[in-house]
């Protein structure tokens, strides 16, 4: 019997935030990570070129092989395709406030919801479940953080975290993986 490979873990923020600056790219590593993943669960290829293609910019260089951009792609691909569920959003850290991580949480809904928008198009194939998940990431990413919260705050932002995690796995189920799936029954 085979043992199941561990999720690789993703480039730390501080790597993406780096490598987003010396692009000039404009836009944060939180929110560069929700596009890739909002692309991959439309169902939008893992490509070298992944960048320009979420960036909607064909300016835009592919990212150096083995780069911590092109480590970003491969291991998000990983991710979201494991049956194990070993996704994980680029968001600030635990130790980070409660306003910088929501500020993150926030940016990586927004992006989600472009690349998301890329790649499954005007009327993707989702279910009730899925279309109530999208639209609740859609107000999240109109959200404001706060400057300060509490316990209760904490325990929240933690639950919404777990929320969107899960509900960019069942989009990218109905977009991605139930389309491959249609696909190969034909």
């Amino acid at each position: 019997m085979m043992s199941a490979q561990p999720t690789p873990a993703l480039p730390s923020l501080f790597e993406i935030e780096d490598a987003v600056r010396a692009q000039g790219l404009g836009v944060g590593a939180s929110e560069l990570h929700g596009a890739l993943c909002g692309w991959l669960a439309g169902g939008g290829e893992d490509s070298p070129r992944w960048l320009s293609q979420v960036l909607v910019d064909d300016a835009v260089t592919a990212p150096a092989a083995g780069s911590a951009l092109d480590r970003l792609r491969q291991t998000s691909v990983a991710q979201i395709e494991d049956r194990d569920f070993g996704f994980e959003l680029l968001v600030p850290a635990p130790e980070a406030s409660l306003a910088a991580r929501s500020s993150g949480l926030f940016d990586w809904c927004r992006g989600f919801l472009g690349g998301f928008g890329l790649a499954a198009g005007a009327h993707p194939p989702l279910t009730e479940e899925s279309s109530e998940a999208l639209a609740d990431i859609a107000k999240l990413a109109a959200a404001t953080p706060q400057d300060e919260g509490d316990e209760e705050d904490e325990a929240a932002l933690i639950e919404i975290e777990e929320f969107v995690r899960v509900a960019a796995l069942l989009l990218h189920g109905d977009c991605a993986m139930g389309v491959r799936h249609r696909r190969q029954l034909h």
